[in-house]
């Protein structure tokens, strides 16, 4: 069964390779796949969290949208100000860390 934000490029001559992408389509992490199985590649994939679909055009819940998408480490002195300097922003609860 297909996998949400999960796509298949087959490359002639190049050896299988998992890509991690963020949402802004910059290279996060590459993982080889040639001495693995199609159960531990199935695996691996769960997880990583990918939202496993039952049929191509399934919808996906909302709470699954941006997976497998993890937050990035939060970096003290990069994070906005705010406007007392003492407290983080808050997110709306459906807000994903990374976006």
């Amino acid at each position: 069964p297909p996998s949400h934000n999960l796509e298949m490029k087959h490359l002639p001559g190049a050896d299988p390779e998992l890509v991690l992408l963020s949402h802004q389509y910059k290279e996060l992490e590459r993982i080889p796949l040639s001495d693995m199985t199609r159960e531990e590649i199935n695996q691996l994939v769960q997880e990583l969290g990918f939202y496993r679909k039952e049929t191509p055009d399934a919808p996906v819940p909302e709470e699954f949208q941006f997976a497998p998408a993890r937050p990035l480490p939060t970096l003290p002195h990069l994070q906005a100000p705010t406007t007392d300097s003492k407290t983080p922003p808050e997110r709306d609860e459906g807000e994903h860390p990374d976006l």
